[in-house]
């Protein structure tokens, strides 16, 4: 459905009309070019997108790849950088050209029960990413000495008190800002000074024999490609309000993105793999506080708990924070509920904000429950794989049915997308049924 802001500004929006939202686009013409200045200030959704993508979760399987198969992992992480772009870029389109959120989406074109199948989807990944979330920023209380009867309770408040401030571009600001802590990996991998001819041996040599490097592969691909990211994209594009002309910006946008998250995985990987991959490479990890022990010998405090510790944090929160809001996002749009961060709880958005506020209650109760992380962060980075056939499908079928010709990819682009997400699909296709049958 159409956020509430965009029917207030094009009355003729109210019927839902895709028509009359294109005919109060401005037609694509000659694209302008884009000064600096210009740019900083469109980029944000797709920045927001890939640093959370870079979640809890996410770290901590490319900790373990690194420690368990050391530079195995990178060739893979480097292979995922364009298939994250082709897939974020086609919701960027979705969102621009029709102005309708991803949930909405699917069920004016495929119907109420495709629909109610995506919705599921979204909400099986994005629970089990908020609950990994808040349980990494209790992991990461207790590195400072903070019980997680404190930090989870605080930080639940705190994502709720940022939601319900009212402003889209406030929260997107901030998100940002909380995110680039994540950087704090790149030093963190710098102080593990790791072997050139080693990282280049290693980096080539990927174990495809071994079942458990597979099952970490899934996981992989399952923390690059999540089904919140393409809910979350899509409505924030919408909620920013984001039109044609602004299309150039959006994909910089999302390519920064992709690449600066892949950065921070790889160089996470490397950060293990050079020290406590090169020292027991199957080592177990059990807890955040584990991984960041276990890096201390090595990196020193500063790099092992400081370093470690913020960028997990920054990952944490703003994962939490995007996973949550694409659930309550993708809910809202398949019931048809009024669903922008433009306006703050009222009469008629209550239910957007209700469900909102319901995940993080549900997610902090179970964080407090004591839920063993690394587990749930690997299971969880697995089951994203495995739902993307789903995700994946939906997507590519709605740039056939819910776009122009003149607006899809074409030529030898909507090949390369092909090409790029038809072996992932294929993996995780074979991942479900090696999980099954073994």
């Amino acid at each position: 459905m159409y956020r509430t802001d965009e029917r207030d500004r094009h009355p003729e929006l109210a019927a839902g009309s895709v028509s009359a939202q294109r005919a109060c686009a401005p037609r694509l013409g000659r694209r302008p070019a884009l000064p600096l200045l210009a740019l900083l200030g469109l980029l944000g959704p797709g920045l927001v997108v890939m640093l959370a993508d870079t979640d809890a979760g996410s770290l901590i399987t490319a900790a373990q790849s690194g420690a368990r198969f050391r530079f195995s992992m990178i060739l893979p992480e480097l292979a995922l950088i364009p298939v994250l772009y082709v897939v974020q870029e086609l919701t960027v389109r979705l969102g621009i050209f029709t102005g309708e959120g991803h949930g909405a989406l699917i069920r004016r074109h495929f119907g109420r029960l495709p629909a109610l199948v995506s919705a599921t989807t979204l909400f099986l990944s994005a629970l089990g990413a908020l609950v990994t979330e808040l349980a990494g920023i209790a992991g990461v209380g207790q590195l400072a000495g903070v019980p997680r009867t404190l930090s989870v309770p605080a930080a639940t408040v705190f994502l709720l008190a940022l939601a319900f401030s009212g402003s889209y571009r406030r929260l997107e600001r901030i998100a940002i800002a909380i995110g680039l802590a994540e950087l704090a990996f790149i030093p963190a991998m710098l102080l593990a000074h790791p072997s050139a001819s080693a990282l280049a041996s290693g980096a080539v040599h990927l174990p495809l024999g071994s079942g458990s490097f597979l099952l970490l592969l899934a996981a992989n691909v399952g923390a690059v490609i999540m089904p919140w990211m393409i809910f979350f994209q899509q409505g924030a594009v919408i909620d920013r309000g984001l039109g044609r002309a602004a299309l150039r910006a959006a994909r910089l946008d999302t390519a920064l993105g992709a690449l600066v998250t892949q950065i921070v995985m790889i160089a996470v990987v490397v950060a293990l793999a050079a020290t406590v991959g090169g020292a027991h490479g199957h080592a177990s990890l059990s807890t955040v506080g584990g991984i960041a022990g276990a890096l201390t010998p090595y990196l020193g405090a500063i790099g092992g708990r400081v370093l470690f510790g913020a960028g997990m944090l920054g990952a944490a929160l703003i994962a939490a924070l995007v996973a949550s809001l694409a659930a309550a996002w993708g809910l809202a749009e398949v019931c048809g509920w009024p669903c922008s961060l433009n306006e703050r709880p009222c009469a008629k958005n209550w239910r957007f904000y209700l469900t909102y506020g319901a995940a993080h209650l549900v997610g902090a109760t179970l964080v407090l429950a004591s839920v063993d992380l690394i587990s749930l962060a690997v299971d969880a980075e697995v089951m994203n794989a495995l739902l993307l056939p789903i995700v994946l499908g939906f997507l590519l079928a709605l740039e056939r049915r819910a776009l122009r010709a003149d607006q899809r990819r074409r030529g030898w682009r909507r090949a390369a997308a092909l090409a790029l997400c038809m072996p992932v699909v294929g993996f995780s296709l074979y991942m479900g049924a090696s999980l099954l049958l073994g």
